[in-house]
């Protein structure tokens, strides 16, 4: 910053520029219906990194490669960036994506020039690197790849699976779910999102919990959806889906 720069302070509180999270974290036990969700918010591209919107009707995409996920970018910014979301369907398949990246990476670097020997990676996979060293550049993978999906659209939904961890408090063990994805990826995830939340089925409902405990952690920064569970979709007597999207964005 110039010397020169003239920096005006505020005098009175500065209004807030959204109410809806910029960025949402969802994560749920397998086959509860996030992808059916998904298709029920207008205007959202999935992109499809697991293989499972086959049965869904939506605008998505499948994404097997990294090439194939530059095209799609590329694509997405010619056509003048035209979703209003952007839902990465699942992040935790995202995770597993970024190895063969991170391996790339690390390939190019002056530490990683014998890398590859014989056409195949030196220990098998990054991950298995000594000291956990190779665990740096997944997470430089991964952080690239979602800086460059963050550009596609205004906001962003990461879809992700529940991890069961075994926690200990007052001398009583106990489940926690969480979203599953590995140490340091997940934290820089979860403090970059503006909410997080568990996704249950209870009878014809699927609900969203924002409600941060010892057992599921979840939480957000939007006062509507702080602390809060909200019927996000149900299924009416004729069996037909209707989802409340409007409860999380609303503005």
């Amino acid at each position: 910053m110039s010397s020169e720069t003239k920096i005006e302070l505020p005098l009175a509180p500065v209004k807030a520029l959204t109410k809806s999270p910029k960025e949402l974290i969802i994560f749920s036990k397998p086959k509860v219906g996030k992808t059916t969700l998904l298709a029920g918010l207008k205007n959202c591209l999935i992109l499809d990194f697991e293989d499972g919107s086959d049965y869904v009707e939506a605008l998505k995409i499948k994404i097997k490669t990294l090439e194939e996920l530059k095209q799609v970018g590329k694509a997405i910014k010619e056509a003048g960036n035209p979703y209003d979301y952007i839902a990465i369907d699942t992040v935790t398949a995202l995770e597993e994506f970024c190895i063969g990246y991170a391996e790339e990476l690390y390939s190019k670097s002056s530490m990683g020039k014998n890398w590859f020997t014989e056409g195949k990676p030196k220990y098998g996979t990054i991950i298995n690197m000594p000291q956990g060293a190779g665990y740096q550049w997944l997470r430089q993978a991964y952080n690239k790849i979602l800086d460059f999906i963050r550009q596609l659209a205004p906001k962003v939904i990461l879809v992700g699976h529940v991890k069961d961890t075994m926690l200990e408090k007052a001398g009583n063990e106990f489940n926690s779910m969480d979203l599953d994805l590995t140490g340091k990826i997940k934290r820089i995830t979860a403090s970059n999102s503006d909410a997080i939340g568990y996704l249950y089925r209870k009878g014809k409902q699927n609900i969203i919990s924002f409600k941060t405990s010892d057992e599921i952690s979840c939480g957000a920064r939007p006062e509507h959806l702080r602390n809060k569970e909200i019927v996000l979709s149900e299924i009416t007597d004729d069996d037909t889906i209707v989802t409340n999207w409007d409860k999380i964005y609303i503005d």
